[in-house]
């Protein structure tokens, strides 16, 4: 409830500063229309009321548009009013930038640049940074176009190469996961996108994997161990999918052979999950085996 009521007056806000805006903008246009005699004498106040109609106008008309835009993804997909969501989150993005270039412009217009002129004079200092931030520029880029797939989503737990946790947040450069320490990873978006995922939170399961090698003189067999193992688990069904638990085989050479068991759980439960991994540490250990 408590969550319901600021979303409500976050939106109530919202609208007021548009309303500011769009006072402040008509003021401008007005004063800028029948040339006051303080423009006229004192120029630095005209180029700054020019400089804030250049900014306040488009960036009115885009924070309009975005709320339209958020209130119309809500009610068609019918989320709750609080809700956490990658689209919004690219949206927000995406008027942050606007924003960021309108202000640029207003600048331009403030010191007496015409924008037109002075970005067809920087075009070749503009191929420079291009070339120099090709990297920032990628990882915005994929960053943006994470935030409008639907293959990943804030609080879905995924692995990410050696990288495993929880989507905390998406920026335009970066992805951050809180793992199993509760470790904040930052991962670039670069990463992100041109690596092989697991999104385990898509398929509605988590998978808990343990490595170990088994020296052959204990003689100990695959049939063998995932029965001792599913006896070690027995206290946790409620958090393990019904014959969830399976023995591996990944390699066997003349002393060892290296096996990898591996846990179905129903859904994603930290606490549960090391409770789990550590009765399955202890039993492997107790079976003098080394596990990683």
């Amino acid at each position: 409830m408590l969550i319901v009521e600021e979303k409500s007056r976050r939106t109530r806000s919202e609208f007021l500063t548009i309303g500011i805006k769009m006072v402040i903008f008509a003021l401008l246009v007005y004063f800028d229309v029948n040339q006051p005699q303080a423009y006229l004498h004192y120029p630095l106040i005209e180029r700054t009321a020019s400089g804030l109609m250049v900014f306040l106008g488009p960036s009115t008309a885009i924070s309009f548009i975005r709320l339209i835009i958020i209130y119309w993804y809500i009610k068609k997909h019918r989320f709750k009013a609080n809700i956490k969501d990658n689209f919004i989150l690219g949206i927000n993005r995406i008027v942050s930038i606007l924003n960021t270039v309108f202000v640029i412009i207003a600048l331009m217009v403030f010191f007496g640049k015409n924008p037109k002129e002075f970005i067809t004079g920087m075009s070749i200092v503009a191929a420079a940074i291009a070339v120099t931030f090709k990297d920032y520029i990628t990882n915005m880029i994929n960053g943006l176009i994470i935030m409008f797939s639907d293959r990943l989503s804030l609080g879905d737990h995924i692995k990410v190469q050696d990288t495993e946790g929880k989507i905390l947040d998406i920026t335009l450069i970066n992805m951050i996961l809180q793992n199993e320490d509760n470790d904040m990873v930052i991962i670039p978006n670069s990463v992100v996108f041109s690596s092989v995922i697991i999104n385990q939170s898509k398929q509605n399961i988590k998978k808990l994997s343990i490595e170990f090698e088994l020296s052959l003189q204990f003689g100990y067999t695959p049939e063998y161990l995932e029965t001792y193992l599913n006896e070690v688990v027995a206290g946790y069904t409620e958090n393990i999918v019904a014959r969830g638990l399976t023995i591996k085989t990944l390699s066997i050479t003349k002393d060892v052979a290296k096996f990898k068991v591996q846990v179905l759980l129903n859904h994603y439960d930290k606490l549960k999950e090391r409770e789990i991994r550590r009765a399955l540490n202890t039993a492997i250990m107790s079976l003098g085996v080394s596990s990683k």
